[in-house]
């Protein structure tokens, strides 16, 4: 199975070798690393794995915690596919079907950020516009946002927060009227990185889609 893995640690020649060496005798084959972060002395980077049969994240935080200074701050499923180019991909149909331009920001915004799901909600009115295919079909309790407040989903700047087991990013889109939600199940928070990147690909979208 794909797995994702946030892990911190010092950042010092060697280190990284270490994390791979362990990962390695667990049968872990590293697919690609993503760095987020390289501040204060440390390191944040989220490993793309595949893992053989189910993966325990007990295991994984207990092997890698042996090395001095590492943490494994989450384990989660994802369905991202290494080596590909998913900004490229979702700026080429959207340039190539720009009247199609949310819908397709909604199919394929989630592999960009490890994400589960994805809609677009009216800025106006908090409804659903576009929906990816794993998304729940209403933003309340009924789909797992309880305690989530409308106003909480259309902010006037993009932010991250937390709702029951979602994490949740909310980018407004310019001139269109419309916030992209996405949110990661079970995972852990997005990482100020991954808010950076998802909120350019919206902003280059909503331009190729006026």
């Amino acid at each position: 199975m794909m797995l994702r893995l946030r892990v911190s640690f010092p950042d010092r020649p060697g280190a990284l070798g270490q994390v791979a060496r362990v990962l390695g005798t667990l049968g872990a084959d590293i697919l690609q690393v993503t760095v987020l972060e390289r501040e204060t002395g440390r390191a944040v980077d989220d490993f793309t794995v595949s893992w053989p049969g189910a993966a325990d994240a007990d295991t994984v935080r207990d092997r890698l915690s042996v090395i001095p200074g590492i943490r494994v701050e989450a384990v989660w499923p994802t369905r991202e596919i290494p080596g590909a180019a998913p900004d490229y991909d979702l700026l080429k149909h959207v340039a190539a079907d720009p009247g199609r331009a949310f819908a397709t920001l909604v199919d394929a915004a989630p592999g960009l950020v490890s994400a589960e799901w994805a809609v677009t909600v009216s800025s106006g009115t908090g409804e659903l516009v576009h929906r990816s295919w794993q998304a729940p079909a209403s933003l309340d309790e009924t789909g797992g946002l309880a305690g989530v407040k409308a106003g909480d989903l259309t902010p006037l700047r993009p932010l991250t927060l937390a709702a029951g087991r979602h994490c949740l990013m909310s980018l407004p889109v310019p001139d269109a009227g419309l916030h992209l939600i996405l949110a990661r199940t079970d995972g852990p928070a997005f990482h100020r990185a991954e808010l950076d990147r998802a909120i350019r690909i919206v902003e280059i979208v909503a331009i190729l889609g006026r």
